[in-house]
């Protein structure tokens, strides 16, 4: 799944985005568990103090390089275009990139079909992590809710 997991780097907490990972981390297996699963979902609290004295003074986040597929003009057919592979780089900063600034820091680990339903997409056929699928996944949730309560939704 495209998201980044959490980890230590240098004794510090960091995430290590999916982009980053190899093939061969992102399904390497400990204990008959995946050794990176602990997924950053982005459910993020901040006390404000952090962020005015160490997020806010602090400029040196580094970058992470995403291949994207980038629209260009295309002179012939006078239209922008999407290309179908990635053509060019964008350079992106993420919140949880403040992480190893941090003092101390917590991690809650969650069920993913309570609290993960994702939007990175439009609603098109065939695309996952879009408002649809949050969409199901959430009303999904509720259903079970119910159904645990002892609702009868036949």
């Amino acid at each position: 799944e495209k998201v980044g997991v959490l980890a230590t780097k240098d004794g510090k907490p960091t995430v290590v985005e999916y982009s980053e990972l190899s093939k061969s981390m992102a399904s390497a297996k400990e204990g008959g568990k995946l050794k990176y699963g602990a997924a950053n979902i982005c459910s993020h609290y901040f006390a404000m103090d952090f962020i005015k004295d160490t997020i806010i003074q602090n400029k040196d986040v580094p970058y992470h390089a995403a291949r994207k597929k980038i629209p260009v003009w295309d002179r012939k057919k006078k239209e922008t275009i999407t290309p179908d592979e990635p053509n060019g780089v964008k350079l992106e900063t993420f919140i949880f990139d403040v992480f190893p600034l941090s003092k101390s820091m917590a991690v809650y680990e969650v069920d993913r079909s309570d609290e993960f339903a994702p939007v990175k997409n439009a609603n098109t056929d065939g695309a996952t992590d879009t408002p649809d699928t949050a969409r199901k996944l959430m009303s999904d949730m509720v259903k079970k809710w119910l159904t645990d309560a002892g609702a009868n939704l036949g």
